[in-house]
């Protein structure tokens, strides 16, 4: 069965995780990736540990399969040059480094576009190729910081927190695998390529939604609420007689159902009766609930909460959702040898993608990849680590 993108070919310059898990996902859908490193330590993550799987970190290994490996040196003449060969016939090229770098190399959007004006240039940055914060240096926890997700994050009296994965990074990825399937669709159109230009902080305010409307409409703003909502009551993690559930109501009905479910008489209670009386008094409410939810074990109230269709459920470990019969039977493990990695999301019915590779070792498939640019093989010897450069 074909997948989406056979016969699409991506030339990788990213590193660390943005980029990375953009390609990732790319080679799933069929494309076929060229990782480039640098010579000596390649990409930075393969050292992020413990852990580690020889010797390479987890870290590395999550974001990188579906690839094929090379080192260049990008700030040689004989880097640069390979480079230029990959994105030749290529259609996408792939980086994450700081505005202006692949200029001083000649390996700018305007130079490769004269080279080959099909191709996609997808940037990753930490914020954006203009405005005031361009040359700044970008991480994950300094988008979420200045993106306004670390103030929403965290219990109410608390200080603020990062979200517990790396957010910024992966929505980053995320909107870069959008961007570079948006400009291949107009490339049908206009038969041309494009710059795309994806910053950690952009893709951080595209998921302000309603908090971003309080700010426009000048209503009252958001604030640091722990698990619950700032409009839905009751909506948020509760302590039960053994451990902590998850409890959505959303709706007046389920409201109703969920009184019954309790064996409370305040569905009509005036403090009670609507969404917006219950989120004006939510502490009330909580005090109420609170005290009927501690009588019984998580098991016996998720089981009656299903049974009403009310939605709740266990607030999970990694172990646990790993652990649990619904993560085989939607292929969320990928295992290819000694490799096992996180599953493609979407379940397509014509043109599934589906994993092909574990990620490469350091430089795997340099001198097949040379080989098919036309270097020879005196040439090959020539990129290779000599003896003692390993």
């Amino acid at each position: 069965m074909t997948r989406p993108l056979d016969g699409i070919k991506v030339v990788d310059l990213s590193r660390i995780l943005a980029g990375p898990y953009c390609t990732q996902y790319l080679g799933e859908m069929g494309a076929d990736v060229i990782k480039v490193e640098p010579p000596g330590h390649g990409d930075d993550t393969r050292m992020w540990g413990p852990p580690f799987v020889g010797d390479d970190a987890v870290y590395y290994l999550a974001a990188n399969r579906n690839k094929r490996g090379i080192v260049l040196d990008l700030k040689s003449e004989r880097g640069q040059d390979a480079v230029r060969r990959l994105v030749a016939d290529a259609d996408v090229l792939v980086e994450n480094f700081r505005p202006g770098t692949l200029e001083r190399w000649g390996l700018g959007y305007a130079a490769l576009a004269e080279l080959n004006p099909r191709l996609i240039h997808l940037s990753i940055t930490g914020f954006g190729q203009t405005g005031p914060y361009r040359d700044k240096p970008g991480y994950d926890l300094v988008a979420q910081a200045m993106g306004g997700i670390m103030d929403l994050t965290g219990e109410a009296e608390g200080p603020p927190a990062k979200v517990g994965l790396p957010v910024a990074d992966l929505n980053a990825g995320t909107w870069g695998i959008i961007a570079v399937l948006m400009a291949l669709h107009a490339r049908h159109t206009t038969g041309r390529g494009q710059y795309l230009d994806v910053s950690l902080l952009d893709t951080q305010l595209a998921w302000h939604v309603y908090a971003a409307g309080a700010t426009f409409y000048d209503a009252k703003r958001p604030r640091r609420m722990g698990s619950a909502h700032p409009s839905i009551v009751p909506y948020q993690a509760y302590q039960v007689a053994d451990s902590w559930i998850v409890i959505a109501v959303g709706s007046e009905k389920l409201w109703r159902v969920f009184c019954s479910v309790l064996g409370l008489d305040i569905a009509e209670d005036p403090r009670f009766v609507s969404n917006a009386a219950r989120a004006a008094h939510r502490e009330e409410l909580n005090d109420l609930l609170g005290e009927v939810l501690l009588t019984r074990p998580a098991d016996d109230w998720l089981k009656r909460f299903e049974e009403a269709s009310i939605p709740a459920g266990p607030i999970n470990t990694i172990d646990d959702i790993y652990a649990d019969p619904w993560t085989a039977e939607r292929d969320q493990v990928v295992r290819m040898g000694s490799y096992t990695g996180t599953g493609f999301p979407v379940k397509a019915s014509g043109t599934p993608a589906r994993p092909v590779s574990p990620p490469p070792a350091l430089g795997q498939h340099t001198a097949d990849v040379l080989a098919e640019l036309g270097y020879t093989a005196e040439e090959i010897q020539e990129f290779l680590p000599q003896r003692g450069e390993e």
